[in-house]
């Protein structure tokens, strides 16, 4: 199951990053390829559910389910894809994201994603870490630029 790691110390309050990656409406300003985010449900006691509409490569749109199965202390969520029925199941089995934040003025923002693959598809793991770690990079300098400006800068 390829599980990747990533991490960045962003120049931003916990509290503000933590604003931005814990409400999936702000997906659109921090992950890559999110275009919008549609009907978000949230009740009390309840995980949070939305779907993403993410662009594809060829300018198209994908939806994609998700829910929030954990979220602690305004330190760490944990995100799962819902992939069984939709065309993701082809490909993956599961897919999950964490995220961690750690320290209070200077925040080391951690992404850690877990996908196990289907079939002839984890003949492809390698690639699929490649593409994880490019995805997971491009979300933090997201964030960071979201809060802080162009990363870097």
């Amino acid at each position: 199951m390829p599980r990747v790691s990533r991490s960045r110390v962003i120049s931003a309050e916990r509290g503000r990053i933590w604003d931005l990656v814990s409400d999936p409406h702000n997906l659109p300003r921090w992950w890559p390829r999110a275009l919008r985010v549609e009907d978000v449900r949230e009740a009390a006691g309840e995980p949070a559910q939305w779907t993403t509409v993410l662009e594809t490569a060829r300018g198209t749109g994908v939806r994609a389910d998700f829910r929030r199965v954990s979220a602690s202390d305004r330190r760490s969520c944990v995100w799962e894809q819902e992939v069984e029925g939709t065309p993701f199941e082809r490909i993956l089995r599961s897919s999950r994201l964490e995220i961690e934040l750690d320290g209070d003025r200077e925040t080391r923002v951690t992404l850690t994603t877990q996908e196990a693959l289907r079939g002839l598809s984890r003949l492809g793991s390698a690639m699929m870490r490649g593409a994880s770690r490019r995805r997971l990079d491009e979300a933090l300098a997201g964030i960071e630029r979201a809060l802080v400006g162009e990363p870097g800068g």
